[in-house]
């Protein structure tokens, strides 16, 4: 949730970039001016308006004002068997018969387009009239008052209570990134089916139970403090959490709110869910073969070739069939990694756009996608912007970008000027989408040293001895595919890229990659304890026993693996049942 605005002139070059729909370009667009101004949203009686519903019962109105990942909502209904209208006047949501509003970006940011736009009212007027309405994530929070996030913004003032950041202090990781558990405390009806069960959040910003909105709460939510994890009132719903990307769970939420007068069964409650759970992510490496086809691959020290005669690139299946298989077996997320990306335009890569839209269609929990997330100019001199690369797979279908080699370079200047300029990829992408759309993807290697003094970056006393008896290694951070490496160590880079923005961390280790024995836990410790922001232990894992080791020794908040899943070696639910008996939180 926390992003600034965007300048007018950045998002005017986003939209051009893509054929998206002229309504939501409208939507979109906003102006630096508002943040300068606070507390001004003004709303005509809502009652004043005109509320009539379309005779379409198959047909879900959506409200769409452009910015962020709304196709899996889109995959998610249609798979239910529904058609989408989308939003193009105020007319059309007062219209409507059923209306979704997936919010996703910054609190003011939004509220200036339902403002500018007429939305606003006229949201405030179907809501009061109680017409079936289902806000989702900053849908939810913009139905407060008002909002703390580049604020005081008011809200739409429907509920009462202030939406605030996540206290951070407390040793919680902020965003809150993962699958978590709901304390249901009234009937919602379209939470019948959640029971025990994880929901995935994602977001900076939450709104909290008091005596004045307690009968709007339905269910809440623990994370270092009881937030507002979903409202209910009537035919009015909302929900902090995803269910477009909570999997079969998700889906029955969005199935019981499309569906209200059916008599669907309640499903036994089957879950263990306690609290927010530790994430098992699946990573698919995807280039280009020989012969042009996209395949998932894996690397042995990112060395992604066979060692034959041939040396044809190591071809472990397609990458739109191994998400869909791994979302079966229960993986928590999914991560596309383009790793022929900082070799060609981004814009010209059709293929693993065309991936992202076809997996969205099936796989209902969280696609991150990295690999040439950067600035470029193409062959005729037309210059696209990092932000403009990410809003084309924003909209193909990630929720979630990783940046690498432009996120090290970023760093660097940032290290050696102490300017922010905003004009880094990660600095542009998390301030229009939110931090907690941005992964930095940190790629080091093991540097041994005799003394922690030898050199300027931070160094640490390792577990295993390096091949002269080294009792000390800094981790040097590397850029173009672990080829080049940089003046940089992987703790001063996690430092500053939090400072720039990012919201999640993808450590991988070089020294470790396609080893099979056991994470880096000297360095994924002394990141994960660095930083505030939650910490992805990659690189390294062999057996189950590799993912409980992790996640008890070091403050990871996920583990992603590859090859050991592509080779059938370890299956996720095994790994899932491993992590539930030694007692460590998982979705199951």
């Amino acid at each position: 949730m926390a992003a600034a605005a965007a300048t007018t002139t950045q998002m005017d070059n986003t939209r051009s970039l893509s054929s998206i729909s002229s309504t939501s370009s409208l939507l979109f667009t906003r102006t630096n001016e508002f943040y300068k101004i606070q507390n001004r949203v003004k709303f005509k009686s809502p009652r004043a308006l005109s509320i009539r519903a379309t005779s379409s019962d198959s047909v879900v109105t959506l409200l769409d004002y452009g910015a962020g990942n709304v196709r899996s909502v889109r995959n998610a209904i249609r798979h239910l068997g529904f058609g989408i209208k989308d939003v193009q006047t105020p007319e059309d949501i007062l219209n409507a018969n059923r209306l979704i509003f997936p919010g996703v970006g910054a609190f003011a940011a939004a509220m200036d387009v339902l403002n500018k736009t007429g939305m606003a009212e006229a949201l405030c007027a179907y809501i009061e009239k109680d017409r079936p309405f289902l806000g989702i994530c900053l849908g939810l929070q913009l139905l407060f008052q008002s909002s703390e996030e580049n604020g005081p913004v008011n809200g739409l003032g429907l509920i009462p209570g202030v939406v605030g950041r996540f206290d951070s202090s407390n040793g919680f990781r902020v965003p809150q990134i993962g699958w978590n558990a709901l304390q249901i405390t009234k009937d919602s009806e379209i939470l019948d089916d959640v029971g025990d069960h994880h929901v995935y959040f994602v977001h900076s910003y939450r709104a909290m139970p008091s005596d004045d909105n307690k009968e709007w709460v339905s269910s809440t939510c623990n994370y270092g403090d009881n937030f507002i994890a979903s409202v209910r009132r009537g035919n009015v719903h909302a929900v902090q959490f995803h269910p477009e990307k909570s999997g079969d769970v998700g889906l029955s939420v969005l199935r019981r709110f499309l569906h209200p007068k059916t008599n669907i069964p309640k499903k036994p409650t089957e879950g263990k869910a306690l609290k927010l759970a530790k994430r098992v992510i699946a990573c698919l490496d995807v280039r280009a073969n020989d012969k042009g086809d996209l395949v998932v691959t894996k690397g042995d020290q990112y060395d992604v070739r066979e060692h034959t005669k041939e040396n044809e690139v190591r071809n472990l299946g397609k990458p739109v069939e191994l998400a869909r298989q791994y979302y079966k077996e229960g993986a928590d997320e999914i991560s596309f990694l383009n790793i022929t990306g900082f070799r060609d335009f981004p814009l010209g890569d059709l293929p693993m756009l065309q991936v992202l839209r076809l997996t969205s269609e099936n796989v209902f929990v969280p696609l991150t996608v990295g690999g040439g997330i950067r600035d470029f100019t193409d062959a005729n001199g037309r210059h696209y912007s990092s932000l403009e690369v990410a809003s084309e797979y924003f909209r193909s279908g990630a929720d979630k970008i990783s940046i690498g080699s432009d996120a090290v370079y970023a760093a660097e200047d940032y290290l050696k000027t102490g300017v922010k300029t905003g004009k880094s990829s990660l600095e542009q992408i998390s301030r229009v989408y939110g931090n907690q759309a941005v992964v930095v993807s940190i790629d080091p290697r093991r540097v041994y040293i005799t003394h922690p003094n030898d050199v300027e970056f931070k160094a640490v006393r390792v577990t295993d001895l390096g091949p002269n008896g080294e009792e000390y290694a800094w981790y040097q951070c590397t850029v173009n595919g672990g080829r080049e490496g940089r003046p940089i160590g992987a703790y001063e880079l996690a430092k500053a890229v939090e400072e720039l923005g990012a919201g999640e961390i993808l450590l991988n280790c070089i020294d470790c990659d396609g080893q099979g024995k056991g994470f880096d836990m000297d360095l994924i410790k002394l990141i994960s304890d660095a930083v505030s922001i939650p910490v992805i232990a990659s690189s390294g894992a062999g057996a189950v026993e590799h993912f409980s080791d992790v996640f008890r020794k070091t403050n990871a908040s996920a583990a992603l693996a590859a090859g050991i899943f592509h080779r059938k070696e370890v299956p996720i639910q095994s790994v899932k049942e491993h992590l539930y008996k030694e007692g460590i939180e998982v979705r199951i």
